[in-house]
């Protein structure tokens, strides 16, 4: 699939981010691949939510950091 490739290439985050940095992260289901409406962080082995702090439900294929000038709430 040409696009699920194109978009894993988006997100080349490498390894694990460390866990106070924000990042827009990829998942994918059944039906394909999505990056989430908000920022995530990696801590303690899971993503959750950096907003609701609240574990991702998803699974996460890759990671990047934000776009500049992109706000990632605390």
């Amino acid at each position: 699939m040409a696009t699920r490739e194109r978009r894993l290439a988006e997100f080349d985050g490498n390894g694990e981010p460390p866990p106070d940095l924000p990042v827009q992260v990829l998942c994918e289901d059944h039906s394909g691949t999505y990056q989430l409406p908000f920022a995530c962080r990696f801590i303690d082995g899971e993503w959750k939510n950096n907003e609701s702090g609240g574990t991702v439900e998803a699974t996460v294929v890759g990671w990047r950091l934000p776009a500049p000038g992109v706000r990632t709430r605390p």
